[in-house]
């Protein structure tokens, strides 16, 4: 078009051959054409280097001056390298930027962030913004505030606002499990069930209790864990079950925690109780844990790296649930992952959970457990989103959520995502479009 403009005569005007370059990146860039569709790429650039060229030493000094800004442009498009930042994207508008890229049905988004502001109640407008640089969400807010501070007169209090001004923290999670064993003292324990029951009430999310005194030896009961267990852990079940604050009974069975035979006493009295258990079980050697909740019929037994046949075989007759942590298992530099083609074979349930703790397993990303569930673990996708849906269900000992069917609680998370592969294989995405908790849409 420049040529033409100034009626320059060039060598060649490769019309033909860019028209042939730009189909095959249109249709040739995926699978085993995507070679054929990178060689293109390199043409095309080789192509607008000579034509830019040719056109710096054939336009005229002052048809050179009214286009240089455009040649400026095409010149830095030519030198931008995959990593820049503030690349060209468009030589019509140079100004927009790279929005989002990666959809599985859209591979780059391009344009300028903008915000409108309106009122809640009667939604007039009273205030507009762009934004150059593709800026965080979270990051536009004070000007936004601002401008409208400044047409009104009047800072506004309340702002509510898409998804993205809160970094997405919410990732789809309406059940969550939250066990003491963090106080061992009676006092302490009941506190963290108090704590986690009022979670409960006061947030949009069905929160399951687990009372985890006999998760370690506390310094002063050094030596002593059947002391412990008849002071504390036993007597604080009890004070628990009093004020209907467990939901389930767990423990850990490991060589620096309790033995089997002091499980079994825990255990006891959950039963006679009328409470279902869980276990901590063979996460650093096989103790027999796995066996053991499955001859109580436990809920679940969670870690399993040194789990054997027997193990498997008893919790797949008992219908125990398998709980695969990933993140502990990570956090640890543990090298022995646990045996899932048994737990397979054998028909065992799998779960994927955070295991968040201060101790062990600082994540609090369900996603990322089911990229590491993948990843560490070989699960399959589908595997690891049933294992954070209905076989977590049934780790918690819930019948009424986990599945979409009659009957069923209307617990749902609705993914921007067109299969299960996209949950489990991104880091640090988030794409939760709508949760919807107990039949209720929540924002």
């Amino acid at each position: 078009t420049m040529a033409k403009l100034e009626d320059v005569k060039l060598r060649r005007s490769y019309q033909r051959e860019i028209k042939s370059l730009l189909r095959t990146i249109r249709f040739k860039s995926k699978g085993r054409s995507q070679g054929e569709s990178l060689r293109a790429v390199r043409r095309l650039r080789t192509i607008a280097g000579i034509l830019v060229r040719e056109l710096k030493r054939k336009l005229s000094p002052e048809a050179l001056a009214i286009h240089q800004q455009a040649l400026d442009l095409y010149d830095r498009v030519q030198r931008q390298q995959r990593s820049d930042t503030g690349k060209i994207y468009s030589l019509h508008e140079p100004g927009v930027s790279c929005i989002s890229k990666g959809k599985a049905h859209k591979k780059y988004e391009f344009g300028a962030k903008a915000s409108v502001t309106v009122t809640k109640t009667s939604g007039i407008i009273v205030g507009a913004l762009s934004f150059q640089d593709n800026p965080f969400d979270g990051h536009t807010l004070p000007a936004v505030l601002s401008q409208v501070e400044s047409i009104v007169g009047q800072r506004p209090t309340m702002a509510i606002c898409d998804r993205g001004y809160r970094g997405k923290r919410k990732i789809g999670v309406t059940s969550i499990e939250i066990k003491s064993g963090y106080g061992l003292t009676v006092a302490d324990e009941l506190k963290m069930l108090r704590v986690a029951r009022q979670i409960g009430r006061e947030r949009p999310v069905r929160v399951r209790t687990s009372y985890l005194a006999a998760h370690a030896v506390p310094p002063e009961y050094k030596g002593r864990p059947d002391t412990y267990l008849d002071e504390v852990v036993l007597p604080g079940l009890d004070a628990a079950h009093a004020e209907g604050l467990a939901d389930a009974v767990d423990g850990f069975c490991e060589g620096i925690a309790f033995s089997p035979a002091q499980i079994e006493r825990v255990f006891d009295r959950a039963r006679a109780l009328g409470l279902p258990v869980k276990l901590h079980a063979e996460q650093l050697s096989n103790l027999g844990g796995a066996a053991l909740a499955a001859r109580y019929r436990g809920l679940s037994a969670d870690h399993l790296e040194y789990v054997d046949a027997d193990g498997v075989a008893a919790m797949a007759a008992a219908g125990t649930v398998a709980v695969l942590l990933p993140g502990a298992f990570y956090t640890l530099r543990e090298t022995r992952s646990p045996p899932v083609d048994l737990l397979r074979a054998a028909g065992v349930p799998i779960a994927v959970a955070t295991d968040c703790n201060p101790g062990s397993s600082p994540l609090t990303s369900l996603l990322l457990a089911m990229n590491m569930a993948s990843t560490l673990f070989r699960l399959t996708p589908e595997e690891t989103l049933a294992g954070t849906t209905r076989n977590a269900a049934r780790a918690l000992g819930l019948t009424d959520v986990g599945m979409i069917g009659a009957g069923f609680r209307a617990d749902l998370a609705i993914w921007d995502a067109a299969q299960p592969a996209e949950l489990a294989y991104r880091i640090g995405f988030n794409p939760l479009h709508r949760r919807i908790f107990a039949g209720a849409i929540l924002p």
